[in-house]
């Protein structure tokens, strides 16, 4: 005969000397007989109204069984299929469709039949296949594509907003730029290695108009854009300092950790940049070195929620906010403000409102002052008009080619 196995509370108390005269060891084992009787029923009861269970047997069996792509100009959006009829959007962005596509179809190879919660896993998985293909451009725009789209299933599959799975939100509004309030000014293309007046005036009076238009309370940036060599830069950065500028963005070609070194070295207006360096192996020197002040990390480009994450969270250990790049869909700006919605150290955010021809409704809204709410309902919080991406005519995507004026070619 099977030992019968009582509740550890229960068991105590019968282990506990009657503290009262007359209660017998036979009135014990009565009481503990209801009690355990309570706790089945109460168990009972609350499985019934407790999801838990149910979003754990749907997460352990839920598999990825296929995939979808509708390109959109230089973006590719990305739907992710399950046999649970729950599915994910996600957005390759600024790469060709004609590279985007075929790229996932390889890739998918890694994904059929995973469960798709195993996100951390699945990046890793992804990211380290082919050793020769780590960490390139191509390569990490499309899982970052994949990886918005794992989350956003992870997401509908629990029933809230990603933010709400990286450990809830840390603000209630994310401030948002171009606004009335917070200008970026542009650099206008190449510039001369080494710039005469008449090179850098007309740049310093776009600064100075900027600051006059937004006022002492408003914000003003200057993208560089990597196209104003280092030895014009240091000119026009120091010639600006009268002017409270928050950033100057891209200040250098991603690369040669050297060359920022000597222009942090060189000016007192501080530093941004983050956009093309993709990872945490990236950006670690750029912190290492202290010659970044804002970290620029775009979620569409460098490997989506997941290592925008790490990036967020080895800034702050360096106490580097982060300004997130972001020329994306509302899809991807999306991704990237559940990211922003979710961590300490930030300072304000890029956006731009891409609805792809009217085939995205967003779950936010950016009021006067240029704040956004943060996304509502469950995953990413972002709604596709499937039928209507399917019908639009995709603009053909071109090369750049930037030139400077003696024809050879420019960085841009």
């Amino acid at each position: 005969m099977k030992p019968t196995i009582l509740h550890p509370g229960i068991t105590a108390m019968m282990n506990e000397q009657p503290k009262q005269q007359g209660i017998s060891r036979r009135d014990l084992l009565a009481s503990a007989g209801a009690t355990a009787a309570g706790i089945l029923l109460l168990n009972e009861v609350s499985a019934a109204d407790n999801p838990a269970p149910h979003v754990g047997d749907r997460a352990s069996s839920i598999k990825i069984t296929g995939f979808k792509t509708y390109p959109v100009g230089s973006k590719t959006l990305l739907k992710i299929e399950t046999n649970q009829q729950v599915f994910g959007w996600g957005e390759i962005s600024q790469l060709p469709p004609t590279v985007s596509e075929p790229l996932m179809q390889s890739m998918f190879e890694l994904l059929d039949g995973e469960n798709p919660t195993r996100i951390e896993h699945l990046w890793q998985k992804l990211y380290r296949a082919h050793r020769d293909y780590r960490g390139g451009a191509f390569m990490l725009h499309t899982i970052a594509g994949i990886d918005m789209a794992l989350w956003d299933i992870t997401g509908k599959l629990h029933g809230v907003p990603v933010y709400r799975l990286m450990g809830g939100p840390t603000r209630d509004r994310i401030r948002v730029y171009p606004t009335p309030k917070a200008y970026k000014v542009p650099a206008g293309g190449p510039r001369p290695a080494s710039g005469n007046p008449a090179d850098i005036e007309p740049l310093v009076q776009a600064v100075k108009e900027a600051r006059e238009r937004v006022g002492k309370d408003g914000t003003v940036m200057f993208d560089a854009h990597c196209c104003l060599p280092p030895p014009m830069l240091i000119q026009f950065a120091n010639a600006i300092e009268p002017y409270d500028v928050l950033w100057i963005e891209e200040p250098a070609v991603p690369g040669n950790i050297e060359v920022f070194k000597r222009i942090k070295q060189s000016v007192k207006v501080p530093l941004a940049s983050g956009e093309r360096d993709r990872t945490i192996w990236e950006v670690i020197p750029y912190l290492q070195e202290r010659c970044i002040d804002i970290i620029q990390h775009d979620c569409a480009h460098g490997g989506g929620i997941t290592q925008m994450k790490k990036v967020a969270v080895l800034a702050e250990t360096y106490t580097v906010p982060l300004a997130p790049h972001s020329i994306a869909s509302f899809i991807g700006i999306a991704a990237s403000f559940h990211v922003t919605a979710s961590i300490p150290l930030f300072l304000i955010h890029e956006y731009y409102s891409n609805d792809c021809g009217g085939t995205l409704k967003k779950s936010w809204e950016v009021d006067k002052n240029g704040d956004s709410s943060l996304p509502q309902g469950p995953g990413l919080g972002v709604e596709v008009d499937e039928a209507a991406l399917a019908k639009m005519d995709p603009t053909k995507f071109k090369w750049p080619g930037q030139k400077n004026p003696d024809g050879s070619v420019a960085d841009y």
